[in-house]
């Protein structure tokens, strides 16, 4: 069960990058609501354990996360990032939009032309 935490929504999203930076799907244990859902072009997630096997994917590609600019309007937060891979050459602009409650990350919405991943 998902408890309460007192991290901020920006917070909690810089602990939500940090992992992704280690490359550490266990850490997100502790950022990510129990019922959280995630959907972008390449899919839909939904539940804790489907998100975080999703991310161990991921993760086996990422190199690097470049943050560009974060915007936190109360529970959202908006942030723009360079996603660099090994599928791809050219890092992907992304930006990924995230609704955070109690310290948790309930929903999050990833936009990026998936193009360079598919070809």
């Amino acid at each position: 069960m998902t408890t309460t935490t007192h991290r901020t929504p920006a917070d909690t999203m810089t602990a939500y990058f940090d992992a992704w930076q280690r490359r550490d799907a266990e850490s997100l244990d502790d950022v990510l609501a129990d019922d959280v859902v995630f959907d972008g072009p390449m899919g839909h997630v939904e539940g804790l354990e489907d998100n975080l096997a999703s991310l161990r994917g991921l993760f086996g590609i990422v190199t690097a996360v470049t943050i560009r600019q974060v915007f936190v309007d109360g529970p959202e937060v908006a942030t723009i990032y360079d996603l660099h891979t090994t599928a791809t050459d050219a890092p992907m602009l992304t930006v990924n939009w995230a609704h955070v409650v109690d310290g948790r990350v309930t929903r999050i919405r990833a936009v990026f032309d998936p193009r360079p991943l598919l070809g």
